[in-house]
């Protein structure tokens, strides 16, 4: 499991145990709702805080944590039973992008609430504070009303990856922000599948006044690759200071060692594994196979532009 993926599944834990505690008599599919669980995460995660305690670590230190039929059961786990103090840069970070979700204006009144007693918290004086979150990109509100009404709607879009420029009807699922960016995922016409769009990509949006029926259990908006038939496909070893990428990037683990990661890269272009290596430079080396000759020709291309520009 990579580290990103183990601190997220110990915040799970961190936040859940201390809900469960307050909480007596819960149930599998409460617990499982609250926190995003599927049942076999829940009970992998409950086999965890099992072995977990007290130094000492003996019957009388150790947590107790099961299923009681349908019910969640946390016991001699009483130092566990308020959550865990945010710390200073955590709470404001979740003050900021409470206060982000908050401007958007399609935020449930109890965030609201919950921003209101972290600001009396970390502010003692919140007027001195000026957050500024910059301008909306122009087509936001309509994708946001779009998604909401089933509209239709006609992109001219811009790809990040080639910078090439196309127009494709989508209908929108969901607008959010992530990683300093607004995106909208949708279905996209042209494409004939689940599509994700930078809002700031794209330069013009028009309501065709066509409608479709919202689907109706979309995937949980974020931001993620879904590689493709079509997509480059190559292999890359990795030395132990570019192990950072199997995290980073939504890569297939090969293997891991102490020599280094070996992992399989897909990409809509093979410019784009292309840049990734000129970038890691000598802690990364393409390995034969798949798409790896495509790759190189844009290797070599982009290190004759470099010498070209600064010979």
């Amino acid at each position: 499991m990579s580290s990103a993926r183990t601190a997220e599944r110990l915040g799970r834990i961190l936040a859940m145990v201390p809900w469960v505690i307050a909480h007596p008599g819960a149930t599998v599919d409460e617990v499982c709702r609250r926190f995003h669980y599927d049942r076999n995460e829940l009970v992998g995660d409950l086999n965890l805080v099992f072995v977990c305690g007290l130094p000492g670590y003996g019957p009388g230190d150790l947590m107790d944590a099961y299923l009681d039929d349908d019910e969640v059961v946390i016991a001699m786990a009483d130092y566990f039973a308020r959550p865990v103090a945010l710390s200073a840069p955590e709470a404001l970070m979740l003050l900021a992008g409470g206060m982000a979700v908050l401007s958007a204006g399609t935020a449930d009144p109890a965030l609201q609430s919950a921003v209101d007693k972290l600001t009396r918290s970390v502010l003692p004086d919140p007027g001195v504070i000026d957050v500024d979150l910059g301008p909306e990109p122009g087509p936001l509100a309509m994708l946001r009303s779009a998604a909401a009404e089933g509209s239709v709607v006609a992109i001219d879009y811009v790809a990040i990856s080639t910078g090439a420029a196309t127009t494709r009807e989508i209908e929108p699922w969901a607008v959010f922000a992530a990683m300093g960016n607004w995106y909208v995922s949708a279905h996209c016409r042209l494409a004939g599948g689940e599509r994700l769009f930078r809002i700031d990509r794209i330069r013009q949006a028009v309501l065709t006044g066509a409608h479709f029926t919202p689907h109706p259990a979309p995937a949980e908006p974020g931001v993620r690759y879904t590689p493709g038939a079509e997509d480059a496909v190559v292999r890359i070893r990795l030395a132990p200071e570019a192990s950072w990428v199997a995290d980073y990037y939504p890569v297939t683990l090969v293997s891991s060692g102490a020599a280094g990661t070996e992992i399989e890269f897909s990409a809509s272009d093979p410019a784009v594994a292309a840049r990734l290596l000129l970038r890691l430079g000598r802690s990364a080396e393409l390995l034969d196979g798949g798409d790896a000759a495509a790759v190189r020709v844009q290797l070599t291309g982009l290190r004759e532009s470099i010498l070209a520009r600064y010979g």
